[in-house]
């Protein structure tokens, strides 16, 4: 039938269904009107980010879908539709760990209390969040259900501030005269004037501006019949007359005037009219906009919307990155504290320079201690590298920062402890194998040691680079909360030097370092017994190797821990660094720098010149050769020579003492064998003292010539002649004194000579052989292979 409806209160959106309902009409504006007004509003503030939360009834949810449509294509995102029955406070939590800011309600007075209880015990209210819900609720409408809710009245009334309704208008705010000569103000004054005491109904205008669309309708419909088919009138019109029904249909599609509730116009039996916003501040709701739906135009009136923050919320936690960086403060005293260093490390180079022909600093290497020095400073230098991040440098710069700093620190390790391995190894070669006669190692030598450990360094790196070069990747945390109080959250980003398989590589060369360690620490341990300081420096490498291992293995492990904090693992990084090369330094260079300066021949003397050999028994039986080195060979031969020099004094001394006895003896065959028995003995202790080198050729022209003239008697050989003399004869006759040295010398030849290299030991005597005393017979041969090597 053509039956035509007109609503002024029916705002179901059901309704606009124009398949089931083609000649239905409405004067006031369906529940659906306001979407087109929120969208406004979203876009007024900037609000591209929403949620929903919908009650479980068709009324509500199709205005959510009916806002679903209108927001497609807005750039307008919903982020999360939540909808409940009866429990809001779950969907409420969902918005909240979604971070949705602006949520869209659509629910009745009962749910909106529960709601706003939810909101309150999720905090979500106040600055950082806007509530937009329906406004046609009934005035102080919290009251009524209040009972209802668990929360306290304060508690409801401050998740419910700032909240922003939206409904459409009763009345018109504009001053204008409408269709029936009357101001919307004036017709209000009148209706309240006629309604008395009577219950006011917000759809009184809506109803006022019903009576004249249907009036207009007609009148234009009369019109027409009237200009078109005169023999038609508007009384003939029935429920199937199509061709009138049409003209009805047309003519209340072409309504349009200026009612009290605002222009009226219909859209697809649909009216267009006024949507207000309403803001609840204080217990109260105030007006605080209008959007004209005809227009399609949203006026906000001047300072009346109050929001809880300086600024409208945001859509979203507005997130800002913010790269940790190195604190400026921190990297300039870190970066002090390395330049110091490095003066230090200059003061060693120069001290090691400027010395280097003393006789210490000659017989520890002083290029492998420039090595050290280099080494050293490197690691050192590695630190203003490990201090530069984004805030210095570009990203392309912090990547190849990234290889660089990796390499120096790398080559400068194994420079500085290379070489104090490699003089290590130099001291353990001379001095541990007995079964070497001489052995020169040259600094070249050590230095090509030196060399191969930095191109397994190099190998290793070039691999890296070229397999798996390191990238600069950015690390997310999780966001923190802005320490000005601003509506912003910070999510802290770090920079990181790493590739795909970081692990692998750091295995690799954490590996290579530790058995270099590892190296080090046991050539340390086995030149513990060696006693010339200049020469040895395997108790400082000792404590070095232990300072820097338990520094590196403490500070790895920190720097991991601390890896989304940059002062604090750059500055233990320094630390580390400083501390290794520093303590590396002194160990090796104050000490040779306290003797140089105290007592530089103490350094160089033999002190001590036994090893203890406990590993295999059969070292103790076999001969000690004795090997030099070019830089320590000198100072050895000239304290061997001051050592015989003291020795030869006193023989001297001895010779005197064995001279006065031996005037004292009677010159008896029992005498001399007296003296042979008795004094031989403390001649050989003498003379077996300490290891020396073969005597100058002076002193032993000495010995020859007092040998030549006088050459020596056979033991127990006796002159005939003096034999049938009187006992009682001077003992300072010429004769006496003939028969005590023919007695002496032979015993001096072969006591001490064949010691110090000038007989073999095995040769026959011309009295008794040597080797048939049993005094003889002890002498360690040891001493023997000792002075030919020398």
């Amino acid at each position: 039938f053509d039956f035509f409806q007109l609503s002024f209160a029916a705002t179901t959106p059901e309704l606009a269904d124009k398949k089931k309902y083609p000649y239905f009409f409405r004067t006031v504006p369906s529940d659906n009107a306001v979407n087109p007004a929120i969208l406004k509003l979203l876009k007024y503030y900037q609000w591209k980010r929403v949620g929903t939360l919908t009650q479980d009834v068709q009324r509500f949810s199709e205005v959510r879908n009916d806002l679903t449509r209108v927001l497609y294509g807005e750039d307008v995102e919903i982020s999360d539709t939540e909808s409940f029955s009866n429990d809001p406070c779950t969907s409420v939590k969902k918005l909240k760990g979604n971070d949705v800011r602006i949520i869209l309600g659509q629910f009745d007075e009962e749910m909106a209390v529960k709601v706003f209880c939810c909101a309150y015990d999720e905090e979500m209210y106040g600055s950082k969040y806007q509530w937009i819900i329906p406004g046609w609720y009934e005035n102080l409408w919290w009251e009524s259900w209040i009972n209802s809710s668990q929360c306290l009245s304060k508690n409801l009334l401050a998740a419910m501030e700032g909240y922003i309704g939206v409904d459409f208008e009763p009345l018109s705010s504009k001053m204008i005269k409408t269709i029936s000569g009357r101001t919307p103000q004036q017709y209000e004054k009148e209706y309240n004037a006629k309604r008395g005491d009577g219950q006011s109904s917000k759809f009184h205008g809506y109803a006022y501006d019903g009576i004249w669309v249907i009036a207009k309708t007609l009148q234009r419909a009369m019109k027409y019949l009237n200009a078109t088919n005169k023999h038609q009138k508007i009384e003939d019109f029935n429920y199937t007359n199509h061709k009138l029904g049409k003209i009805f249909l047309d003519s209340m599609n072409e309504t349009n005037f200026f009612g009290v509730t605002g222009q009226v116009v219909f859209r697809n039996g649909e009216r267009m009219g006024t949507i207000k916003f309403t803001q609840f501040q204080e217990r109260k709701e105030v007006k605080v906009g209008e959007y004209n739906a005809v227009a399609d135009t949203l006026e906000i009136i001047n300072n009346s919307i109050r929001f809880q923050g300086l600024e409208p919320p945001k859509d979203k936690t507005i997130i800002q990155e913010e790269l940790r960086k190195i604190s400026l403060p921190l990297y300039s005293i870190l970066s002090a504290l390395t330049i110091l260093g490095m003066i230090m490390a200059s003061a060693f180079l120069f001290f090691n320079i400027k010395n280097r022909n003393q006789k210490l600093i000659k017989m520890s290497s002083p290029y492998m201690n420039n090595l050290i020095i280099l080494g050293g400073m490197l690691s050192y230098a590695s630190i203003f590298l490990f201090g530069l991040d984004g805030s210095f440098v570009s990203e392309k710069t912090f990547e190849t920062l990234c290889t660089v700093r990796t390499w120096i620190l790398t080559v400068g390790y194994t420079t500085a402890f290379g070489a104090m391995f490699a003089k290590t190894w130099r001291v353990h070669a001379i001095f541990k194998n007995v079964k070497m006669k001489k052995k020169i190692i040259k600094d070249q030598k050590l230095l090509v040691i030196v060399g191969g450990m930095l191109l397994i360094d190099l190998c290793i790196l070039i691999c890296w680079q070229v397999v798996d070069p390191l990238r600069r990747t950015v690390e997310k945390y999780n966001m923190e909360p802005d320490p000005a109080g601003r509506d912003i959250s910070i999510r802290p980003i770090l920079e990181h030097c790493e590739n795909t398989h970081m692990t692998i590589w750091l295995g690799i060369v954490y590996a290579y370092k530790g058995l270099l360690m590892l190296f080090g620490c046991f050539l340390a341990w086995e030149t513990r017994n060696v006693s010339i300081p200049a020469l040895n420096d395997s108790k400082y490498i000792g404590m070095s190797v232990y300072n820097v291992g338990i520094m590196c293995i403490i500070g790895a492990a920190v720097s991991f821990l601390t890896r989304d904090q940059p002062n604090v693992q750059f500055c233990i990084v320094a630390l580390v660094i400083i501390f290794c090369s520093t303590i590396t330094l002194c160990l090796v260079f104050v000490p040779k720098l306290i003797t140089l300066r105290t007592n530089p021949d103490a350094a160089t003397q033999n002190r001590r010149f036994q090893f203890t050999q406990n590993q295999k028994k059969e070292d103790s039986k076999t001969s000690t050769s004795v090997t030099s080195v070019n830089q320590a060979s000198t100072s050895r031969l000239e304290g061997l020579q001051s050592e015989n020099h003291r020795l030869r004094m006193k023989i001297t001394e001895l010779d005197k003492d064995l001279e006065e006895v031996t005037m004292q003896l009677q010159d008896t065959p029992e005498k001399t064998t007296y003296i042979k028995q008795n004094h031989y003995q403390d001649l050989n202790d003498i003379l077996s003292i300490r290891n020396f080198t073969d005597s100058k050729d002076g002193e032993k022209a000495i010995l020859k010539n007092h040998l030549d003239q006088n050459p020596p008697a056979q033991w127990g050989s006796s002159d005939p002649s003096r034999t049938s003399k009187d006992p009682i004869e001077d003992i300072n006759s010429p004769e006496h004194i003939q028969r005590r040295l023919s007695l002496q010398l032979p015993i001096l030849h072969h006591a001490y000579l064949p010691s110090i290299g000038g007989v073999d030991a095995s040769c026959a005597s011309p009295c008794v052989s040597p080797s048939a005393s049993p005094r003889h017979r002890h002498v360690p041969p040891s001493f023997r292979v000792m002075v030919s090597g020398l």
